[in-house]
């Protein structure tokens, strides 16, 4: 199989860790006054704001006994909240993990088909973690995780502006010319693409390799954009999520950030 092109780029987080856990001290936690039920338990571990709505609905979250009826309900802490019967337990201090997703596994806990998912090459050990979007199965690549929802959804979402950087393997014939029209935006078939940045790094023959960097990452963006001009897809890697590379990490393996660079990357979030 071909490699692809080295970069010279340093990641921001340190080099692997025995273990891949960091012992430093936890910082103390924010308190911020009453809010919504849904950010708590996101902050909380518990999920994304939009599965604990679903939660909620479903009659699966109850307050010191009684059920919970609407997502706007306000709260100072999570005292006396239950999830499934389960006492919710206060919010740790936020982690995020690099994990380098292996090739043909799920960005899911579980999967009806029997397939390989992430958590089945997690080490064990790790507090409870969630991954900050997705890779479809045969992408492979930088895929963070973290135990925080607030930090998951907060890197999530488009306006916040962090930029998804890929490396693709391609077959067929493209030209700078036609990459560099991406920065304007495509529609393919009714979805609207947003700015791309995209490089044509090095071919061979027909085959090539292309550098695209975005902040939107729909569902499987960079591999409809280029199937669109033309290109099969048969290797795809994120490479970096944010200021945060793949350096230092091998298909499986996982480290954290520092806690002091974490909260330096968060500040620039918007």
């Amino acid at each position: 199989m071909t490699s692809p092109p080295q970069r010279t780029k340093r990641a921001s987080v340190p080099p692997p860790r025995k273990g891949g856990r960091n012992t430093s001290a936890r910082p103390q936690e924010r308190t911020d006054g009453p809010q919504r039920i849904a950010k708590l338990l996101a902050r909380a571990g518990i999920a994304s704001r939009r599965e604990i709505e679903r939660m909620i609905a479903e009659g699966r979250i109850a307050l010191n006994g009684e059920k919970i009826t609407t997502p706007a309900t306000l709260l100072n802490d999570v005292a006396g909240l239950t999830v499934d019967g389960r006492p919710v337990r206060p919010a740790k201090a936020s982690r995020l993990y690099r994990f380098y997703k292996p090739q043909r596994t799920l960005t899911a806990a579980h999967d009806l088909k029997g397939r390989p998912t992430i958590y089945d090459k997690l080490p064990s050990g790790l507090p409870r973690l969630m991954p900050v979007g997705r890779l479809d199965f045969l992408t492979e690549g930088l895929l963070l995780l973290t135990n925080d929802g607030e930090l998951k959804r907060q890197l999530e979402l488009p306006k916040t502006g962090v930029v998804r950087t890929y490396r693709a393997r391609a077959f067929g014939t493209v030209s700078q010319a036609q990459l560099e029209q991406l920065a304007e935006g495509i529609t393919i078939d009714g979805v609207h693409y947003g700015s791309i940045d995209a490089n044509l790094e090095r071919r061979t023959g027909r085959n090539c390799w292309i550098e695209m960097s975005l902040t939107e990452g729909k569902n499987r963006e960079v591999r409809r954009v280029l199937e669109h001009l033309g290109l099969q897809v048969s290797r795809l890697i994120r490479t970096a999520y944010g200021p945060l590379t793949l350096e230092g990490l091998e298909p499986g393996q996982i480290d954290e950030m520092d806690r002091g660079e974490l909260e330096a990357f968060r500040n620039t979030l918007k």
